[in-house]
């Protein structure tokens, strides 16, 4: 059995697609993957110089944490695993952010030290200066992974449902499952109610058209084995990449699995 995608939306910040013909731990794997298995880069540590603005310097720390940033990651290497001993570019990049009001501070107006790490949002807003506060401080970032700390968290909003199936037999043409059902996608037919295969991905498995017929008409089920997901990033990859970089990580640790029985 074939595992097959059908792509239903694609932007670079968000995904929407059917997984068929696979099992519920394949799909939650890609979830989970995308989560927590793919490294991004993320500001860990902020030396801050000057601050004058209304925000604490651990308040200003913690927006400096949340700005994803996009880079090759095939460039870097995690802290813990470089071998320089204390810091290099494999293993750290510095920003730097020197701001004086009257002015909204944006993630703009960070410097990377490394033109291939830049934020993936530019219109990100740090903070509001006024008149004469500033803003002086060095950001360090580091690679990471989400399953250590959010910050390094490429996906959000990462979700699945099973792909509904609902089949009507013996419908006595009442219409009342089409006016009780909540997102309107139950049409009546000639023969019977029915619902297209496209308004089938609306479908949000309430049950309420099978409760409110009286002779049971209604069958509410579920696909076993297919799943329409959907995805978002953060920005510091494309949605196209997150999902293969995800898929990786799972043929990865397949394959690391497989060496290590193997080798009992």
């Amino acid at each position: 059995m074939t595992m097959e995608v059908d792509i239903l939306e694609l932007s670079d910040r968000s995904a929407k697609f059917v997984l068929s013909n696979t099992s519920a731990a394949f799909a939650n794997g890609i979830r989970r993957a995308s989560l927590a298995d793919v490294p991004t880069i993320a500001i860990t540590e902020v030396n801050i110089y000057n601050n004058t603005s209304v925000l604490y310097d651990e308040q200003l720390g913690l927006r400096m944490a949340l700005i994803p940033l996009t880079s090759n990651m095939e460039d870097f290497v995690p802290k813990e695993e470089c071998s320089c001993g204390d810091f290099c570019p494999a293993c750290q990049v510095s920003l730097t952010l020197s701001a004086e009001g009257p002015k909204i501070v944006y993630s703009q107006d960070l410097v990377s030290s490394d033109d291939k790490v830049q934020p993936a949002d530019p219109n990100i807003p740090i903070a509001d200066l006024r008149e004469g506060q500033k803003i002086v401080l060095e950001a360090i970032a580091h690679m990471g992974y989400g399953n250590k700390h959010s910050r390094w968290q490429a996906g959000v909003a990462c979700g699945y449902k099973n792909m509904p199936k609902v089949e009507f037999s013996g419908c006595d043409l009442c219409g009342a499952c089409v006016t009780e059902c909540p997102v309107d996608i139950i049409k009546m037919g000639t023969e019977s109610a029915e619902i297209s295969q496209e308004d089938m991905l609306k479908c949000t498995l309430c049950r309420l058209c099978e409760g409110v017929c009286d002779i049971d008409a209604i069958d509410v089920k579920t696909d076993e084995h297919s799943f329409i997901f959907t995805m978002e990033s953060d920005g510091s990859y494309n949605t196209k990449e997150l999902i293969l970089n995800a898929g990786n990580v799972i043929k990865n640790k397949a394959a690391s699995l497989a060496e290590i029985l193997s080798a009992l």
